[in-house]
């Protein structure tokens, strides 16, 4: 059978060059992140310096002249490690603040604490803080290591390589199910003890507060067709859309995405500063582009002016696609998009300050196509990622 020909919209290769150009790592690693050829990649960048598709590029990182002021692209890659560097400086310095509050009244938990820890503080003052003897300190020193304390010791290094990977966004059921994933045959409860007892956890969750849409205009309105029946094995059946705000220093930056309900993948998503319908209609081309749907694709959204608009409804009936709309004011019918979103804010918003639109851009885009997509595992899909669902599904 022959393989269909991926096609991507114009903005997806915009925002590809552009991470490739500001993130200073190398194009082999952006092009496995996104899930395209590197080739691919690499023609994309040369559209956008203006050289043909098939040339090669002007090196990157050929050195310049002495004396030459750094080039545009050279200053923003470094500011972006720069900022990359404060970030894990933060990271580490959080994690160890106060780490006395997670030792509780165990001695052997203190012990490892001051052993860990023996380089930075004397020995001493830390028993005093810590409300142990010295004398009991260096007795437990003494003595042989355990072989669980060795075995929780090893996996106490895999939990904490894990959660610097994913940048703090795991809790113990997602750790539980990664760790199991690469060969550890250990209890969920096991972990979660470990965790706790080292100070280990989740990002901080806000309180869930769902957006409703203003649905007050005169266009034509869909029913609903999805009556929150949110099963679907196959791909490419039912897709739901929403669109998100995402707070910058330049003001609003407005996301619309397009989900697939099966595999839980972001098929489809645009960015603008503006809300209209040009918006939505940018992220269903790119999934249209992308999956490629068959005749009677339900496509659920809330009854936002931007679904509703005739040339939305004009884009779907070329798709022959089945309009489904939420009733008015009630978010829980699209409910999987809401906890992308909420997802989106929790593990990425929330921990960042933006000063553009164009660092959030940037952000969003590694986000979705390189970390949602491909590397969080979703308890939904039996802790698979929707890459890996599409796959098994497909």
């Amino acid at each position: 059978m022959t393989k269909t020909r991926r096609e991507f919209t114009p903005e997806f290769k915009r925002e590809a060059v552009a991470l490739l150009e500001s993130s200073g790592r190398p194009l082999m690693q952006i092009a496995t992140e996104l899930g395209i050829s590197p080739s691919m990649l690499r023609n994309w960048r040369a559209v956008a310096r203006g050289a043909s598709p098939r040339s090669r590029a002007a090196p990157r990182d050929l050195p310049a002249g002495p004396g030459a002021a750094p080039s545009p692209a050279d200053q923003a890659a470094e500011i972006a490690r720069l900022r990359r560097e404060l970030d894990r400086t933060r990271m580490e310095r959080d994690g160890l603040k106060k780490p006395h509050r997670h030792l509780r009244g165990d001695a052997q938990m203190k012990f490892g604490f001051i052993e860990q820890h023996a380089r930075t503080f004397p020995v001493r003052l830390m028993c005093r803080v810590l409300q142990v003897s010295p004398s009991g300190y260096y007795a437990w020193r003494s003595r042989p290591e355990s072989a669980r304390a060795m075995a929780n010791r090893r996996l106490l290094q895999e939990v904490q390589s894990l959660h610097a990977r994913h940048q703090g966004r795991y809790g113990s059921p997602r750790m539980h199910a990664a760790l199991r994933a690469e060969g550890h045959r250990v209890s969920r409860g096991r972990v979660e003890r470990l965790m706790h007892r080292h100070g280990i956890r989740a990002l901080g969750r806000r309180r869930f507060r769902p957006t409703t849409t203003d649905s007050r205009h005169s266009l034509p309105v869909a029913p609903n067709l999805l009556q929150q029946e949110f099963t679907v094995s196959v791909p490419n059946r039912v897709w739901l859309a929403d669109i998100t705000y995402i707070p910058t220093g330049e003001g609003w930056l407005y996301l619309a995405a397009v989900l697939d309900l099966a595999t839980r993948k972001v098929v489809g998503w645009a960015m603008r500063d503006h809300m209209r319908t040009e918006l939505t209609l940018g992220a269903l081309m790119m999934a249209t582009q992308r999956q490629r749907p068959g005749p009677g694709l339900i496509h659920h959204s809330d009854r936002g002016s931007q679904y509703a608009a005739e040339a939305y409804a004009r884009e779907l009936a070329s798709m022959k696609a089945k309009p489904s709309m939420s009733r008015t004011g009630c978010c829980y019918d699209n409910a999987p998009m809401e906890s992308f979103f909420y997802s989106l804010k929790v593990e990425l918003v929330h921990q960042r300050n933006w000063a553009t639109r164009e660092e959030a851009r940037r952000d969003l885009l590694g986000y979705i196509e390189s970390y949602y997509n491909r590397q969080r595992i979703h308890s939904a899909l039996g802790y698979l990622t929707p890459e890996q669902a599409e796959r098994k599904a497909s």
